[in-house]
């Protein structure tokens, strides 16, 4: 590629995001990609807003130090080094790990407000936005919130109507149609992925002409 690629996933709670970011990133190692999370830049708690119950709200644009994201964010893009703290749930601030993410000609971006944060959406090539239904998401929700991270069903429910709902709607489904590519993570995952695969190289084989 003549310069650095920007792919983008885009997807509410459980939708799986990650998992395709992993799937991509293997499939494209021979770029030795540049993974860029959007979630090792929250806030640490005491910067958290709190819901009309006292409950903090994590799924908020301000949850996220958004100016701190799009400048390292330009700085990949500019071939420099960033520093940031692998964010871990429930971790104190000192014992997240720093680490040091080089850049290189491929770039995934990868986390919930990657339409609604301007700085960020300009600068992505190629955009996914995942597609699953809301039982599936609430599904994995409660599977990974009760077992890694020690929360009841029903703090996980409330969540859920209370946060993790509107946050789709005001913060994400907006943008659904500017998305390049759909991407249907259910039964159709596979032949999706042969699809997303195909275009993205064929976006690929276009820069290096």
């Amino acid at each position: 590629m003549n310069s650095s690629m920007v792919i983008g996933i885009c997807g509410g709670s459980g939708s799986g995001k990650t998992t395709l970011l992993k799937r991509i990133a293997k499939e494209l190692a021979h770029f030795s990609p540049t993974i860029f999370s959007m979630d090792n830049y929250y806030h640490p708690i005491s910067m958290q807003q709190k819901d009309a119950n006292g409950e903090y709200n994590f799924d908020l644009p301000t949850a996220l130090d958004e100016l701190k994201l799009a400048e390292d964010l330009k700085a990949l893009l500019r071939g420099e080094p960033i520093e940031v703290k692998e964010y871990h749930f429930n971790a104190p601030p000192d014992k997240n790990v720093l680490l040091t993410i080089a850049p290189s000609e491929l770039i995934i971006v990868e986390g919930l407000f990657l339409f609604h944060y301007e700085e960020v959406r300009k600068r992505i090539d190629f955009s996914i936005f995942m597609e699953v239904d809301a039982t599936t998401q609430l599904d994995r929700r409660l599977y990974r919130d009760q077992e890694t991270r020690g929360y009841s069903r029903e703090a996980i429910i409330y969540q859920w109507d209370n946060h993790v709902l509107p946050c789709y709607k005001n913060y994400l489904e907006p943008y659904e149609e500017q998305a390049d590519f759909k991407f249907h993570n259910d039964f159709r995952a596979d032949d999706e992925f042969e699809r997303l695969m195909y275009e993205i190289n064929r976006l690929i084989a276009q820069q290096n002409v």
